[in-house]
């Protein structure tokens, strides 16, 4: 989501706090209207989400609160979801909703008896208005946990559409020729591509759409299970593709050392900021979102984008992401968090964020004219289209320990492989290393 852990720099000490008010204001209370069956109850909801995302998410908590009178409270947590809310658990003071980013986050919380079971009211519309392949995410040993609320398309590369006219290319089909078109928007006189290599995920994300188009869905899902090693030679393969991109310092804004110290809104800010640096960003559907609400771009004019492309004679790749709601045991207002995840499925819910912009919801039932702009319409109409074939981030499957934590496992080697990617196969053996060790535990 993700997106997943997009916009995560302004909300630190509460995310410590994961305390009494939500960031930039306090809590939000009715203000008429509705039914008003859960006046006096309020619910702490906590998620990665901050800025313009956070802005977005505060509309569907309002619609809430008009709906039902409930009081709502949301913080946001930063990158380390699984740390952060652990600790509030084990303090006492956990929040009642938890919009979890990671599948293996959501298992892990499962397994350790944190969560509650949806209610039927919620299970019966995910039914109805979801893939199953959603259900399937968000569920442990057959229980169904977590509900997809936001969703992301993941194999999307937003750019510049002045930067790739003034280079005299058109948007790439496959990966050698994302090269080539970015050698020549370079040449032009801007670098090819702002990468944010200060986020861990970002780099998963490459990573993930490489190796899924290039050994394919059948090995794709074998490495997210552990059934296949990192040191198998088709990881060694896809490294060695990207590394084509990370070791070459006229295709990235700012060479390796600049990228490392790229955050994900500094690399969309790269390419549609007032002051361009790059031409190009790889990430999810939700760059749209950061270059229309912080830098007036409009999308399918001045900021685009064009499928992932296909690598080696593979397929384009469609990978997925999203944002679970889960409901905690020890949370203090159960009641109100069930509603609020029976309100989360419909797509009265879903409606409100899309309508704000940034969003994409897995939910079928929503009118894709609930959408404010064709580029983000066609792109919920690809996903939902896809149904069950898309493939979920690999990362997100992998216990936190690996894939969801900042500064350790797969974020941090694969920033180690940015700086420095001139050894493929050492990288994947490391890489093997770390998730042996994470999938045991």
């Amino acid at each position: 989501m993700t997106p997943r852990r997009t916009m995560l720099a302004s909300c630190t000490a509460l995310a410590l706090a994961l305390g009494a008010t939500a960031c930039g204001g306090g809590p939000v209370t009715p203000a008429g209207g509705g039914d008003k069956s859960l006046d006096g109850h309020t619910i702490t909801v906590a998620g990665v989400w901050s800025g313009a995302e956070q802005k977005n998410f505060q509309k569907v908590l309002d619609a809430f609160t008009e709906k039902t009178g409930a009081t709502t409270q949301f913080v946001s947590t930063g990158d380390n979801v699984s740390t952060v809310v652990g600790s509030k658990i084990e303090g006492g003071n956990a929040p009642d909703v938890v919009m979890v980013p990671q599948v293996g986050v959501l298992q892990q919380f499962a397994k350790s008896g944190w969560l509650k079971p949806l209610s039927p009211t919620t299970e019966k519309s995910v039914d109805g208005n979801f893939a199953s392949v959603w259900k399937n995410y968000g569920s442990v040993d057959g229980t169904l946990y977590g509900l997809y609320f936001k969703a992301a398309h993941k194999s999307t590369v937003w750019y510049s559409p002045d930067a790739l006219d003034q280079a005299g290319v058109k948007p790439p089909t496959t990966y050698a020729d994302l090269l080539k078109a970015g050698q020549a928007v370079s040449d032009s006189g801007l670098p090819a591509f702002a990468v944010a290599g200060e986020d861990g995920w970002t780099l998963t994300d490459w990573f993930e759409n490489i190796y899924l188009s290039q050994a394919g869905p059948e090995k794709y899902d074998q490495l997210a299970a552990h059934k296949l090693k990192w040191t198998d030679q088709s990881v060694v393969d896809a490294l060695t593709t990207l590394g084509k991109l990370f070791s070459d310092k006229e295709l990235i804004a700012g060479g390796q050392k600049g990228a490392l110290g790229t955050d994900f809104p500094g690399s969309v800010e790269k390419v549609f900021g007032p002051e361009p640096e790059a031409g190009m960003v790889y990430e999810g559907d939700f760059v749209a979102g950061v270059a229309k609400d912080q830098f007036g771009r409009k999308i399918g004019e001045d900021a685009a984008f064009f499928p992932f492309p296909a690598v080696d004679g593979g397929k384009a790749p469609v990978v997925s992401g999203g944002d679970a709601a889960v409901v905690l045991k020890d949370g203090k207002s159960q009641k109100a968090a069930m509603a609020f995840l029976e309100y989360l499925a419909t797509p009265e819910a879903a409606a409100v964020w899309a309508e704000a912009g940034g969003f994409l919801s897995p939910n079928k039932k929503l009118d894709l004219a609930s959408y404010g702009d064709d580029t983000t319409r066609a792109t919920a109409k690809s996903l939902i289209s896809a149904g069950d074939s898309v493939r979920f981030d690999m990362s997100d499957q992998a216990p936190a320990a690996f894939g969801g934590t900042k500064g350790t496992g797969e974020w941090k080697l694969l920033q180690d492989f940015l700086r420095d990617p001139s050894n493929p196969k050492a990288t994947a053996g490391r890489l093997e290393d770390a998730a042996a060790k994470a999938y045991k535990g």
